[in-house]
């Protein structure tokens, strides 16, 4: 059974609650809902926001301490943790970009691996008592160009940079639970593996959904290379929500301690982007798409994420339908470029709704 709100608030309420890539699309939507739920927020970032940023447009009102704060510097993130003693921390921080991995692989490797390592490096000598999630990613998987979904045994691997380094950074962590955390009492350590995400103040480039709004806020058609293309699609919420009832469960479970968990959509329900665009245009006048031929770009197989542990051991799965994910983000981008209503409310608005369905 989904836990609800009120049990997450009494968990987090007054808790300091440390998140590192907070500026970023999933980490600013994580520090809004902890924020929900009465969390005392510390966010380390390295500064680097996107312009427009979901996270500074709900900075003023979320009352975080922020720490600008390169997570390769372990000496600096070390005296952070040390000053402000967090009950949960969640690590976000990363490159998560495959084309810039292209472009920038050290920048990618050091930050996602050796941000990770210095993490571990800093909790390896923590005393106080702490809950971390490390969040990683589906790409963590060796991709065997197979439908059937990868569970948490699964084989990692990673042929780009990003992926490569993300799954180098999963196995680091439990490198570091087998040598040094299997007998340390005070630190609580699990790994949570989410996929691709959609929902509102996602400006990333070559995303289908941030593409088209911005296509469609200047009134100008967006190309779409693979109308027919097969995809999964999961609201930020949703996945926020899986992070939060983990380190919930096992802030209070010993047993969960080292765990692994797959969070993702039901990999029976996937839809075409062309299903996307259909249902985003309901609500979006003069919406209009044309199909750009690509014969350079050949569709990769889809890598589905296996989630019965997390629905088994956790009581988790993705609340929100296909229609309502899709409803949710168009009227999140809507509102903002017609500025109907503070992003904040819009952001809180829908977390509320999210919740009203919980119930």
């Amino acid at each position: 059974m989904a836990i609800n709100f009120k049990k997450l608030s009494k968990r987090y309420s007054g808790k300091k609650v440390l998140v590192t890539g907070h500026t970023g699309f999933k980490g600013s939507w994580l520090v809004l809902m902890l924020r929900f739920l009465g969390a005392k927020l510390i966010g380390v970032s390295n500064g680097s926001i996107s312009s427009p940023s979901h996270y500074q447009l709900i900075k003023k009102r979320i009352n975080i301490k922020d720490y600008f704060c390169d997570v390769r510097n372990i000496e600096k993130l070390r005296k952070i943790i040390i000053k402000e003693k967090p009950k949960f921390i969640f690590h976000l921080a990363a490159q998560s970009l495959v084309k810039r991995s292209y472009s920038n692989p050290l920048d990618t490797w050091s930050t996602n691996l050796v941000g990770t390592i210095n993490l571990l490096e800093i909790l390896r000598a923590y005393k106080e008592k702490c809950t971390v999630v490390f969040i990683t990613s589906d790409k963590v998987y060796k991709n065997l160009e197979t439908k059937k979904p990868y569970n948490e045994n699964s084989v990692l691997g990673g042929h780009d940079p990003y992926s490569c380094s993300k799954s180098s950074a999963d196995l680091a962590v439990q490198s570091y639970i087998k040598s040094y955390f299997f007998n340390k009492k005070n630190i609580r350590l699990a790994i949570a593996r989410a996929g691709n995400v959609v929902g509102g103040g996602d400006w990333s480039s070559d995303r289908l959904i941030p593409d088209c709004v911005k296509s469609w806020s200047k009134s100008k058609n967006v190309n779409i290379r693979q109308p027919n293309s097969t995809r999964p699609w999961q609201h930020v919420i949703d996945i926020v929500y899986g992070y939060l009832t983990l380190s919930y469960f096992l802030s209070i479970h010993e047993k969960l301690n080292h765990e692994v968990f797959n969070f993702g959509p039901d990999h029976n329900k996937n839809h075409k982007v062309k299903e996307v665009i259909s249902l985003m245009k309901k609500n979006w006048k003069k919406a209009n798409w044309k199909y750009k031929k690509n014969n350079n770009q050949k569709e990769s197989v889809l890598l589905n994420l296996d989630s019965r542990k997390a629905i088994t051991k956790l009581g988790w799965k993705p609340i929100l339908k296909f229609e309502e994910v899709i409803e949710y983000t168009t009227n999140w981008y809507k509102n903002f470029y017609e500025k109907k209503i503070d992003t904040y409310e819009l952001s809180i608005d829908q977390i509320k709704k999210f919740n009203e369905i919980l119930k």
